[in-house]
């Protein structure tokens, strides 16, 4: 069975994007060029499938332009298939494997393991869709490059009350501005 990873940014104090949706801020901070490209290739090219909630995926689509440029898709995610958790239809860029989902992630995981074979699946974000997995006890690292920003406010990181029982460091990694903070999740029982 592959890991599933919620690999995301966070600003110091908690949040994945501000109050208005933007990540504006985190694209402000240096993140070491060529360093985080590396680092962040590493990463990907042992992900097999993508999981991403609807807020998240119609930003990308939006920011990107990819319905309007769809070949773009391949460029940012190859063959990867995408996972969107949504209770409305979504537009999907032309050639993308996208698959918009509904309901709970339990019933999905099958498919999502399935698609992502021998490969890692990552939790894109956002932070609610994270906490569904962990409550369902299907995540099983969480890794946040902390920029040095405050927001005051806006989506926050993990919704959820996690204990520390729940949570073990396995890595702490500095890549220009960023702290890098690598949780093993510990399964319920365990914790």
């Amino acid at each position: 069975m592959p890991r599933t990873v919620f690999y995301t940014a966070s600003s110091l104090d908690g949040f994945i994007a501000d109050e208005g949706g933007a990540l504006d801020w985190l694209f402000a901070v240096d993140d070491g060029g060529d360093e985080a490209d590396a680092f962040f290739g590493e990463f990907y090219a042992q992900v097999g499938a993508l999981v991403e909630g609807s807020t998240t995926y119609s930003w990308v689509v939006d920011q990107e332009k990819l319905l309007a440029e769809p070949e773009r898709w391949q460029t940012l995610y190859g063959t990867v298939p995408t996972f969107v958790f949504s209770s409305r239809d979504l537009p999907t860029p032309d050639g993308a494997d996208v698959r918009v989902v509904r309901g709970d992630v339990v019933d999905t995981l099958p498919s999502i393991w399935s698609a992502a074979g021998d490969k890692d699946v990552w939790v894109v974000g956002g932070g609610d869709l994270a906490g569904q997995f962990l409550d369902a006890g299907a995540l099983d690292q969480i890794v946040v490059a902390v920029a040095p920003v405050t927001l005051g406010g806006g989506a926050p990181l993990l919704p959820r009350r996690v204990e520390a029982s729940r949570l073990r460091l396995a890595d702490v990694t500095r890549r220009a501005q960023f702290a890098y903070l690598t949780y093993d999740v510990v399964p319920a029982t365990e914790g």
